[in-house]
């Protein structure tokens, strides 16, 4: 960027294109591609990213969370105000309200309150389930890596913190064939830790034998993978594992239950790695000294195995996880409960989007709740320990992750379901909770008809009134996922505008996708080959990347990112600027990019109907190439021809006036 002079237009409309990429590519015939997306809370553009999802059908292939530093915590504890900054120095226009650089050398690009920038995360995070929270300094401190890497973002479900190039390779163990007489038929109901300790043994070993097997799609990846031989044992079912051992999930005896489970896992997943390493040798980048720190995770484990670890190493970096599990739940398990998660219901109806984009309905039925069936359990009398999600306090799912996470290295995928219903000052609380309470990240999920629900406790009757569908899409933002056959009408144009090498010309076309509503949305654009000049390939991948944002839906946004490329080649002149007094200068551009981004707006808007500035020859001969204005940009009309004169900023191509004394 710096050698162009060019201003990059932010995160949020990269992951503009990296979303309407990912949503061309499906796995397992229907699955689409799953993309995370984690931003500083002191970046620039922050509260666009806190507010993305606001807009129906942005980053749909993206899971969002805002990365929250302990300091950010404390500024919003004592009432402070906070800073969004960056390395990079802001343009003029944001020095000219106050931007500064900082001593530490970063630019201060804004100031506001602790308390509204948090208000605007919360209230996302309430309307829209988005975005979640990481808490990356607990994530940084507890890494057993500290010593040689820091972590910035986590893979798509938050449980497992990430390095760049870092990869997660998970494998649950599933803790409902580990109980003995569930619900009391045929005896007392136990959990067998011995049985579970060695079934984790022989995950450890499987998981190490994926990292040779795999196929890495970037020598980075392999690189990253056997330096540190990341892996993530995990349990799925807890929920139906405590009903099943008559057990309340939100109760004390239930918590308890489960850190032992996970105090097992723990245990028995590191000791089977130094079984391993003493086998095959500790990963690369081990470090005794370092990775038994104190305040890593590992310098918590028993004394005993922390000695063993310093004699033999270890054969992974990190070895628990706890994902949510989904699929093996489903179609492994039963549908055993997921993960850490309770059971949302024990029967209810679930959506499914099949190949050819519709979706289908399913009823499904509770593991525990159909064993506890078919023992001769009477399902109309539950014993108490059958307790679903949406039945405890968000205080209990909380609760339930305080007492596993100490003993999970990295972090633990889960949702807290709160009812539509909950109260907003109660639910701004949670997240100040989570950190209070040591966990690395949260995320909640609040039923509401913005959202709607994968799961429904309710199946829907065929006479039920018709509910309004708010925050419906504008069909002029859609997505689009392919272009429609047949010929669009289209517009052929004309574009001249004028260089420090003089006139240019170029014919450019833009298609049009008529609309039910009468509308018309442009849709693809190309240059016709056989035009010459150096510009050629750069115009034909920009007009390719423009197309794919309009069928994406966010064509505004990447015109008026076009519009703010800049060059080091001195200004484009294309269009003319009306002054107040209705005569007309010539209008400048900082580049051939935006100048022709310009001129695509007007295509569009002249489509329309709407009023458009006019595109006449320019004032000066279409021969002469455009001197070179001595002095600063013009706010107004984008010529480098601002002056001193007469105390104030005085532009000589428009006659703007700028700031004065």
């Amino acid at each position: 960027m710096r050698a162009t002079a060019s201003l990059a237009s932010g995160p949020c409309s990269y992951m503009d294109v990296f979303d309407h990429s990912c949503s061309t590519v499906e796995s397992a015939g229907a699955r689409r591609g799953a993309q995370m997306g984690v931003l500083r809370i002191d970046h620039p553009d922050v509260l666009e990213f806190i507010t993305a999802k606001r807009r129906p059908g942005r980053w749909n292939n993206f899971n969002v969370s805002v990365a929250v530093s302990d300091e950010f915590i404390r500024t919003l504890q004592a009432g402070g105000d906070w800073s969004l900054v960056h390395r990079a120095k802001p343009g003029a226009a944001l020095i000219a309200q106050g931007a500064h650089l900082r001593a530490d050398g970063l630019w201060v690009y804004r100031t506001l309150p602790a308390q509204e920038l948090w208000d605007t995360v919360m209230q996302s995070a309430y309307d829209f389930a988005e975005p979640g929270v990481v808490f990356m300094d607990t994530m940084n401190r507890d890494n057993n890596l500290r010593y040689c890497e820091k972590i910035a973002a986590t893979n798509p479900c938050s449980e497992q913190p990430l390095p760049p190039y870092g990869c997660c390779n998970l494998g649950p163990v599933i803790l409902p064939r580990f109980v003995r007489h569930p619900f009391g038929f045929g005896g007392a109901p136990q959990f067998d830790f011995e049985r579970f300790a060695q079934a984790v043994g022989v995950q450890v070993r499987a998981l190490d034998n994926v990292l040779e097997l795999t196929h890495w799609p970037l020598p980075q990846q392999r690189t990253e993978a056997m330096a540190k031989r990341r892996i993530g044992i995990g349990f799925t079912g807890l929920g139906n594992a405590l009903t099943m051992l008559g057990l309340r999930y939100d109760a004390a005896e239930g918590r308890e239950l489960a850190a032992r489970i996970a105090r097992c896992l723990r245990d028995a997943a590191y000791a089977a790695s130094v079984d391993l390493a003493e086998e095959k040798g500790a990963f690369p980048l081990f470090d005794a000294n370092g990775y038994l720190e104190p305040g890593t995770f590992a310098s918590r484990l028993d004394e005993p195995l922390k000695q063993r670890i310093r004699v033999h190493g270890i054969r992974n970096s990190h070895l628990l996880s706890i994902a949510p599990t989904g699929t093996v739940s489903l179609a492994f398990a039963d549908n055993a409960s997921n993960g850490i998660e309770p059971p949302f219901s024990w029967t209810y109806r679930r959506k499914k989007r099949e190949g050819d984009g519709s979706r289908t309905e399913y009823d499904v039925e509770d593991h525990a709740w159909r064993m506890y069936r078919a023992l001769g359990g009477d399902t109309s009398q539950l014993p108490p320990a059958f307790i679903s999600a949406l039945e405890m306090p968000a205080a209990d799912h909380l609760a339930m992750m305080e007492g596993v996470q100490p003993f999970i290295d990295t972090a633990i995928s889960k949702t807290v379901n709160v009812p539509a219903d909950y109260a907003y000052a109660d639910f701004k609380g949670l997240y100040l909770e989570a950190w209070r309470a040591g966990l690395k990240g949260l995320a909640t999920y609040r039923p509401n008809t913005i959202l709607g629900a994968v799961l429904e406790a309710t199946p829907a009757t065929a006479d039920a009134p018709a509910q309004p569908v708010r925050g419906a899409r504008d069909p002029m933002r859609a997505m689009i996922e392919s272009r429609p056959h047949g010929n669009l009408p289209a517009v052929v144009e004309k574009i001249e505008y004028w260089t420090q090498q003089g006139r240019q010309a170029l014919y450019l076309v833009v298609s049009f996708l008529p609309l039910e509503d009468g509308r018309e949305r442009a849709i693809e654009f190309f240059m016709p080959v056989g035009q010459s000049g150096e510009s050629q390939q750069w115009i034909t991948s920009s007009m390719r990347l423009l197309s794919l944002a309009a069928r994406g839906g966010f064509l505004e946004r990447a015109l008026a990112d076009m519009r703010k490329v800049a060059w080091d080649r001195g200004p484009v002149r294309l269009g003319t600027y009306a002054k107040a007094d209705g005569g007309a200068v010539p209008l400048w551009h900082d580049s051939e990019v935006a100048a022709i981004g310009y001129a695509i707006q007007n295509i569009i808007a002249r489509r329309k109907g709407e009023p458009v500035a006019a595109l006449t020859t320019p004032v000066a001969s279409p021969s002469a190439a455009p001197t070179l204005m001595a002095g600063a940009k013009c706010a107004e009309c984008g010529a480098h021809a601002m002056i001193r004169k007469d105390g104030c900023d005085f532009c000589t191509q428009c006659g703007f006036v700028g700031s004065c004394g």
